[in-house]
């Protein structure tokens, strides 16, 4: 590659390389496809990281794995400090999941994303496989959020920035039992609740696309999907608080060997993502929130639906329709 180049795409940066990280999860989501149904969440998942990394290592970038599929002596590709891409070009982090929702597509229910989230590089935070506490909403209610109030002051914050009585919200939570405390909170406030089953990182985005009744997302789950979902909202101007939640001794002690002393603190929005210069990307395997799934037309053409967030100056949101060959 010419220096000029070279040159051109540093400057660029995360923006320039927006459609080869689309492409990146449309293989992904693509690959995974076939495997819809088919009670086999692992091969759905290594046809998934496969197709991902095979793209990843085409793109000009000196990238590094922050969230992947676990440490090297767990996964044999897109595993957490591995480095993807050409040698060229600008210094990306990368947060990575080649099928969100592994489970759910592995007995061909919906809600399955093939994800990808970048930044400049040394900006994405570098959260350990655990749960995390998250709070999310959209732009309109952005700084009204805090984790360490309850949901309920939370949910009169939020109403009170959005112009709405408390009881017009609509509070996106995961179907688990360690949600049952909220779901019962939301209802005596006369509120609603919108349940999912799996796939928390589009959910976090419903609370900022317009045409879509979600004001709030509350729950438990991965901290990994946490960043990705951070970084999404950071590109769509909304907002995200979490809170790491260690379930022991072993856990407290990745978060400290990470580079997380205090495992306890409140991770603001620019605690995640410490850039406006970052991308989202996410193309369905099977229908979900925002996207149809992948479908393939009598003609031998497969349809992806994808999702595109740009953030930094001139920010950009897009959804897209492809058609590939089979």
């Amino acid at each position: 590659m010419s220096e000029l180049k070279t040159n051109v795409i540093s400057k660029q940066g995360v923006r320039m390389l927006s459609m080869d990280f689309l492409d990146v999860v449309q293989q992904a989501a693509i690959a995974a496809y076939p495997w819809k149904g088919k009670g086999n969440k692992i091969q759905a998942d290594d046809a998934g990281t496969e197709a991902m990394r095979n793209r990843l290592n085409r793109i000009d970038m000196k990238a590094s794995i922050v969230i992947g599929e676990g440490e090297m002596d767990e996964a044999p590709m897109l595993y957490i400090g591995e480095r993807v891409g050409t040698g060229f070009g600008p210094e990306i982090d990368i947060a990575v999941d080649p099928v969100d929702g592994t489970t759910a597509l592995s007995k061909g229910k919906n809600n399955s994303i093939a994800v990808i989230a970048a930044a400049v590089g040394g900006s994405l935070l570098h959260a350990p496989d655990m749960y995390m506490k998250k709070l999310a909403v959209g732009p309109k209610a952005k700084g009204a959020i805090d984790i360490n109030l309850s949901l309920t002051e939370n949910m009169y914050s939020v109403a009170e920035a959005l112009g709405k009585d408390v009881k017009e919200l609509t509070v996106m939570i995961q179907d688990r039992p360690r949600h049952d405390h909220f779901v019962k909170e939301v209802l005596e406030l006369g509120a609603s609740v919108r349940l999912f089953t799996d796939g928390d990182i589009t959910s976090s985005l419903t609370t900022a696309i317009d045409g879509i009744d979600v004001d709030i997302l509350v729950g438990t789950g991965g901290a990994p999907e946490g960043v990705i979902a951070a970084t999404a909202l950071k590109c769509l101007g909304g907002d995200f608080q979490g809170k790491l939640a260690p379930q022991n001794k072993a856990e407290i002690d990745r978060c400290i060997k990470m580079g997380i002393p205090n495992p306890d603190k409140v991770l603001t929005l620019d605690d995640i993502v410490r850039s406006d210069e970052c991308l989202f990307a996410a193309a369905a395997i099977s229908d979900e929130h925002i996207m149809k799934g992948v479908r393939k037309q009598e003609n031998g053409l497969i349809v992806t639906q994808s999702f595109l967030a740009i953030g930094g100056n001139n920010s950009k949101l897009q959804f897209i329709e492809s058609y590939h060959e089979g």
